[in-house]
C-alpha cells in the first residue's frame, strides 16, 4: 500500500515535467515555419544543382552543372560581367552617398529634410520606369538628351548611349544612391557634433573632418551599406534586360533567366549558377558581421552630445544647387521623361509629324490583360501586406519579448532573406514547388508570388517592428500577465493597439515590394498570375514600349502614394526620425 502510493506520488512530478506549455508550442511552430520557408528553398537549390533530371523525372545526380558553370564561356562572362558592375556602380555610389548623406545630416545646408525625402523616394522607385525614362534621355539614336546636345555647332554625333556598360551604372545611380542616403543620414545625424568642432577648432577644413574623422567614426554603417548595396546590385535584373541583353551584356540574372525560360531548360546550370552566388553571398555577410564583432566603436568625449551643424560657409548655395540636381535627376527627371512618353505615338521618336497621342493609354486602359494585372497586384499586395504585418510583428515580439535557446537564430533567419537575391530567391522557390509534389499546385498561381514577396520583405518588416518594441515600456505587458491573461492574448490585446501604425507601415512597405518587385517574381510568375510590374516588362522587353510606359508609370505612381502614405504614417511614430 505504501509502496504504491509513494510510485503515484513520484508520478506526479514526472507529468509536470513532460508537460509543454501552450505558448512553447506557438512559438515552436513560429520557429519551424520561418526556418521552413527561408532555409529550405535555399537548401534545395544546393542539392537541385546536382540533380541532372528534369523536374518530375527519376532523380540523376552529378557534376555536369557545376562543370558548365564554371566552364561555358557566357556563364562565366556573366559572372565576371556581375561583379564588375556591382563593385562599380557601388565604389562611385559609396563616395557620392556618404557625402550627400554628410551635407544632409551634418551641415547648414538649405532644405535638408526634402532633399533627405526625395533621395527617399528614390530608393523605393521601381526600376523598370526609371530605366525607360532614361531610355527616352540617352538613346544613341533618339535620345531626347543626344538631339538636344547634336544642335551645338561643336558636336557631330551622340555623345551618350545608355545601351552600354557606364549606361547601365548610371541608370543604377538612381536606386544606390537612395539606399545610401537612406542608410547613412540616420548614422550620420546621431554622430557627437563635438569631434568635428574639435578638429575646426584645430584648423582642419570641413573636408578634412569628413575624411579624417566622420568616414572613419562611420565605418560600421558605411560597411553595411555597402554590403547590402552589393547584395542589391548583384539581384539587379530589369535594367540589365532592357538595356544590356541588346547588346549582348548578360549578368548571372538575366543569365539564370535565359538558362530556365528557354527550351529545353537547364535547371542543373541555373541552380550551379544561383548556388555559386548563394555561397559568395554568405561568406560576404559571414565576414561583414565577423568583422564589425571583433572591432569596438565608441566616441570617448568629456562633454554632452552636440549636434551643432558643420556651416557650408560662402559654398551653402552652391553646394545645395548641386545637390538639388542630383536629387531631381535621380527622382523627378526618369519619370517626368517617363510620362511624355506615354504620349508617344512611336516612343523615342520626337521628329515625326504629329508625335503626341492618347492613343496608347487608351489601348492599355481597354486591354484585359491590363484589368487582371491590376487585380493581381491589388490581391498579391494585400497578401504581402497582411500576412506581413502579422507573421513579422509577431516575429519580431517573440524575438525582443521572450526568452527561449532558439531566439539568437530566429532572429538570423528571419534577417537571412536579405542576403539573397531577388532572382536566387525566386529560383530557389520555383525549384522547391518543381521537387515537392504537394506544392506543384502552386506553380504560376498568386500565391506562390505572396510566398516569394513574404520572404523577400521578411528582413524590413521584422528590423521595424524590433526597433519599435524596443522602445515600449514591459510594464503593461506584465500587468497583462499579472491579471491572468497569457502571451498570446497579451501581444494580441496590448501589444497589437500599440503597433498599429507601424503595422500599417510594414504592411505599405510589403505592398510596395509586390507592386514594384520584378526579380524575385520573374520566374514565378505566369501570364495568369503577372503584376503590373510584370506585364510592363513583358510590354517594354517585346519591344511595345508605348504600352510598356503606360503601365510602368502607373506601377511608379502606385509605388510612390503607398511611399508618401508609409512616410506620413512612419513619421507619427517615429520611424525614420532617427
Amino acid at each position: 500500500m505504501t509502496m504504491a502510493n509513494v510510485t503515484v506520488a513520484d508520478s506526479i512530478p514526472q507529468r509536470r515535467i513532460l508537460t509543454v506549455e501552450p505558448s512553447s508550442l506557438l512559438i515552436g511552430l513560429l520557429f519551424i515555419v520561418v526556418a521552413f520557408l527561408v532555409l529550405t528553398p535555399l537548401l534545395l537549390l544546393l542539392v537541385g544543382s546536382f540533380q541532372l533530371a528534369r523536374p518530375g523525372e527519376a532523380p540523376v545526380y552529378g557534376l555536369a552543372g557545376w562543370k558548365r558553370a564554371f566552364s561555358d564561356p557566357s556563364i562565366l562572362e556573366a559572372l565576371w560581367n556581375t561583379v564588375s558592375l556591382a563593385v562599380v556602380r557601388q565604389a562611385i555610389a559609396l563616395v557620392i552617398g556618404v557625402i550627400l548623406a554628410w551635407l544632409i545630416a551634418r551641415t547648414d545646408l538649405p532644405w535638408r529634410k526634402g532633399l533627405e525625402f526625395m533621395f527617399w523616394i528614390s530608393f523605393f522607385l521601381p526600376s523598370l520606369p526609371v530605366a525607360l525614362g532614361w531610355i527616352l534621355l540617352l538613346d544613341g539614336k533618339f535620345g531626347l538628351l543626344n538631339q538636344w546636345l547634336q544642335a551645338l555647332p561643336f558636336v557631330s554625333g551622340p555623345i551618350f548611349n545608355v545601351y552600354s556598360y557606364w549606361g547601365i551604372v548610371w541608370i543604377h545611380m538612381t536606386t544606390s544612391l537612395g539606399v545610401k542616403v537612406l542608410l547613412l543620414a540616420p548614422a550620420f545625424r546621431n554622430l557627437d557634433a563635438s569631434l568635428e568642432e574639435s578638429a575646426r577648432s584645430c584648423g582642419a577644413t570641413p573636408a578634412m573632418t569628413l575624411i579624417r574623422i566622420v568616414v572613419p567614426l562611420m565605418m560600421p554603417a558605411i560597411l553595411v551599406s555597402t554590403v547590402l548595396g552589393l547584395i542589391r546590385s548583384m539581384e539587379a535584373f530589369e535594367i540589365e534586360l532592357l538595356v544590356g541583353v541588346p547588346i549582348g551584356l548578360f549578368v548571372y540574372s538575366t543569365k539564370i533567366r535565359d538558362l530556365v525560360a528557354y527550351e529545353p531548360p537547364d535547371y542543373a546550370s541555373a541552380t550551379a549558377l544561383g548556388s555559386i552566388f548563394l555561397l559568395l553571398l554568405l561568406v560576404m555577410v559571414a565576414l561583414q558581421r565577423n568583422y564589425l564583432g571583433q572591432r569596438h566603436y565608441r566616441t570617448v568625449t568629456g562633454r554632452g552630445f552636440s549636434t551643432n551643424p558643420t556651416s557650408l560657409g560662402r559654398w551653402r548655395w552652391p553646394i545645395f544647387a548641386m545637390v538639388a540636381l542630383t536629387a531631381f535627376s535621380v527622382t523627378v527627371v526618369p519619370v517626368a521623361v517617363l510620362l511624355m512618353g506615354t504620349f508617344m505615338r512611336a516612343f523615342g521618336y520626337f521628329n515625326i509629324a504629329n508625335p503626341w497621342t492618347m492613343e496608347n493609354w487608351q489601348r492599355v486602359l481597354a486591354d484585359p490583360s491590363l484589368i487582371r494585372s491590376l487585380w493581381n497586384t491589388i490581391f498579391v499586395g494585400l497578401g504581402t501586406a497582411v500576412t506581413g504585418a502579422i507573421f513579422y510583428s509577431l516575429i519580431a515580439y517573440v524575438v525582443v519579448r521572450r526568452h527561449f535557446k532558439g531566439k539568437a537564430a530566429l532572429d538570423f533567419i528571419s534577417w537571412l532573406p536579405w542576403a539573397v537575391p531577388g532572382i536566387l530567391m525566386g529560383l530557389a522557390l520555383l525549384w522547391t514547388v518543381f521537387e515537392t509534389r504537394i506544392l506543384l499546385f502552386l506553380y504560376g498561381s498568386v500565391y506562390l508570388l505572396i510566398i516569394a514577396l513574404f520572404i523577400k520583405s521578411m528582413p524590413f518588416g521584422v528590423q521595424i517592428s524590433k526597433s519599435v518594441l524596443v522602445q515600449l515600456g514591459a510594464e503593461l505587458e506584465e500587468a497583462a500577465r499579472i491579471s491572468g491573461g497569457s502571451w498570446l492574448q497579451t501581444y494580441g490585446r496590448v501589444v497589437v493597439p500599440l503597433l498599429t501604425p507601424t503595422l500599417i507601415v510594414v504592411g505599405l512597405l510589403g505592398f510596395m515590394s509586390a507592386a514594384r518587385d520584378i526579380s524575385t517574381v520573374v520566374l514565378l510568375g505566369s501570364s495568369q498570375s503577372r503584376t503590373m510590374a510584370l506585364l510592363a516588362l513583358d510590354y517594354a522587353f517585346g519591344g511595345q514600349f508605348e504600352r510598356g510606359s503606360v503601365v510602368a508609370f502607373m506601377t511608379s505612381m502606385v509605388v510612390i502614394v503607398a511611399a508618401l502614405i508609409s512616410h506620413f504614417v512612419g513619421r507619427k511614430v517615429g520611424i525614420g526620425e532617427r
